[in-house]
């Protein structure tokens, strides 16, 4: 019987020698995989899954594909659990593409898995080194204990690492399966994985060819601090409630809608609207009005717009909010804080799950911070010297309406990473501007504007051409009455401006400085 099973596995070698493997052979391709040598690798699960199979938010799986799941170690006793999908050979298009995570991660995912399957991707993504099933479902909440915080290595894997751990093994069996490397590999993250994306940049510079990082939270321990701030300066009376969010941003657009050209609901570019909230004040015979903010809201707003600040030196700790995104800012009211700011201080600066965060000390605490959190979870270099002697390129993207990420915080890393350089870095990296742009997509009170941003083809035609994106398109918006409209999309400082037409169509805009 042994002698049977020999001369099968060497033919099973034999036949596969010159041709890719089919998908229907998944499971008999994961047996194979011992032979090709990964250390530590485990397949935990290995399927065919046909076409249309595969149903996430309606989005189904237009490409049969092998699917596995698989495990690497780490330090510390751990483990990052990834998946693989393989699309069938004849809808592989030799591209490889890894996705991030989002929020405390401890999930795959596979919605980002999906809709690059169906681009014709190799497509693999990870857990980011911990089990949310262990960590409160993955979500924080106040006085909840959460082990991966706890645990060193897991935090280090969290954002910097884990995408590293089990990339080159996806990578190689994606090599396995198809008898040839990919002839590129790109990664594509947002929020969380926009972070990573900056670990990749930073650390392992020479894992990709190219990087998408999306609605980017790199400075993770004082974006932190920022729902921490902005839900201490909205209590009580100081609250906003959404009515008073909506006449700001009513008032705004009122204001400053037309300035690049067509009055279309959104700000194009918020820095150049000079608007002041004070001038909303109620006058004192103004009482309980919706038409106007109360003295306490006034500043509860300019805090927001201020950002967090050190109350040893007054130096920004993180920046404030942009015009235009006020609509949008309810979270930041304290939901934030407690999904977030208050489970790191609780679990990882002070180990103490009864600690108050109204204490919080904007001078001392700040340090505290620094060196228990952003040593271990920030990735906010601006010399990525080593990125750009590899020749990968790289694309963020930032949205001037999202209610987790202050949005300039991009274009502030943009300025300290061009100062590093002495020079314009276009040649290797850009930044696109999101005007009315949400978190990682559509923002909910901005349903006009398209919330799907194709960066990732936008990156893979400047890896592959040579060059640089002059444009990036956004399509689908919420608005089911505007289905079809697509929106041109600039590389900062550049915004787009309207030349005319139909301003439901990207070709009638053009990117000027």
């Amino acid at each position: 019987m042994k002698l049977i099973f020999v001369i099968h596995s060497l033919f099973v070698i034999a036949v596969h020698a010159s041709k890719s493997w089919r998908v229907k052979e998944c499971s008999e391709f994961a047996s194979s995989l011992p032979r090709i040598g990964v250390p530590g690798l485990t397949i935990l699960n290995s399927s065919h899954v046909p076409e249309k199979s595969i149903n996430i938010d309606g989005t189904v799986n237009a490409i049969s594909l092998c699917r596995l799941f698989g495990k690497v170690p780490y330090a510390g006793n751990n483990s990052v659990i990834f998946e693989l999908w393989l699309p069938a050979a004849e809808n592989y298009t030799g591209r490889f593409v890894v996705v991030g995570n989002g929020g405390m991660a401890g999930t795959i995912s596979e919605g980002d898995l999906l809709r690059n399957l169906n681009k014709g991707f190799a497509v693999a993504g990870g857990d980011a080194g911990h089990l949310a099933s262990k960590n409160n479902a993955g979500n924080g909440a106040p006085g909840v204990y959460l082990p991966y915080m706890h645990d060193k290595e897991q935090i280090k894997a969290w954002i910097h690492n884990s995408i590293a751990y089990f990339t080159p093994t996806a990578r190689r069996i994606t090599s396995a399966f198809y008898r040839s490397d990919p002839k590129r590999s790109y990664y594509e993250g947002c929020s969380t994985g926009g972070a990573q994306g900056f670990a990749l940049a930073q650390f392992y510079p020479d894992l990709f060819d190219g990087i998408v990082a999306g609605s980017p939270g790199n400075w993770y321990s004082h974006l932190a601090l920022s729902f921490l701030w902005n839900a201490q300066v909205t209590q009580g009376s100081n609250s906003l409630p959404q009515t008073a969010l909506d006449l700001i941003t009513r008032t705004v657009l009122e204001k400053c809608d037309a300035i690049d050209g067509v009055k279309d609901g959104v700000l194009e570019n918020p820095l150049l609207c000079n608007f002041d909230v004070s001038t909303l004040e109620c006058k004192p015979s103004e009482t309980n009005s919706t038409a106007c903010l109360t003295p306490s809201q006034v500043s509860s707003a300019q805090k927001i717009y201020a950002g967090p600040v050190d109350i040893r030196s007054n130096d920004s700790l993180y920046p404030g909010f942009s015009l235009g995104s006020e609509t949008e800012w309810m979270l930041q009211e304290g939901y934030l804080a407690e999904a977030f700011s208050i489970p790191i201080l609780q679990n990882m600066v002070f180990n103490n799950l009864s600690y108050d965060p109204s204490t919080f000390n904007w001078g001392s605490d700040v340090d505290a911070v620094n060196s228990r959190v952003g040593t271990f979870i920030d990735e906010i270099s601006p010399n990525l010297s080593s990125l750009k002697a590899t020749g990968a390129k790289m694309i963020a993207f930032q949205g001037w309406a999202d209610p987790f990420n202050a949005a300039t915080w991009p274009i502030q890393h943009l300025h300290q990473i061009e100062h590093f350089f002495g020079s314009d870095v276009g040649d290797w990296f850009r930044l696109f501007m999101i005007p009315g742009g949400g978190h990682c997509g559509s923002a909910t009170n901005y349903p006009q504007v398209p919330g799907t941003w194709h960066a990732l083809d936008a990156l893979v035609q400047w890896v592959e051409t040579g060059q640089p994106p002059t444009e990036m398109l956004g399509t689908d918006p919420l608005d089911v009455n505007l289905k079809g409209k697509t929106s041109k999309f600039c590389p900062w400082p550049q915004t787009a401006k309207f030349r005319g037409g139909n301003p439901n169509d990207w070709n009638s805009f053009e990117c000027e400085v």
